[in-house]
């Protein structure tokens, strides 16, 4: 496994209208690096917000999607997905308040 650091982690966040209605529950959404354990999100999370302290994490890996164009078909790239749930007394992302 590469050697990854903390903000190599998260790739950036989710801005759709599910991962928006779930931020009411302190639950933030990021696409993040496909090598990295849910260990290596909490940190990392934790290192790139300040104030925040992560209750748990969920991932999920996303396969890539089959595309055509004309007779050639591929696949896009395949992600990984986290959800990352804060503790009550936790403060807030800010990159999703002006949202």
């Amino acid at each position: 496994m590469a050697n990854i650091q903390y903000y190599d982690v998260i790739l950036k966040p989710v801005v759709t209208e599910k991962s928006m209605d779930i931020m009411a529950d302190k639950k933030y959404t990021f696409y993040v690096h496909p090598d990295a354990n849910k260990a290596m999100i909490k940190d990392a999370v934790e290192k790139m917000f300040e104030g925040t302290k992560v209750k748990k994490v969920n991932t999920m890996n996303i396969p890539g999607k089959k595309r055509r164009r004309g007779a050639v078909v591929g696949r896009c790239a395949a992600r990984k997905k986290a959800i990352v749930q804060l503790t009550a007394d936790s403060a807030d992302i800010e990159i999703f308040s002006g949202l």
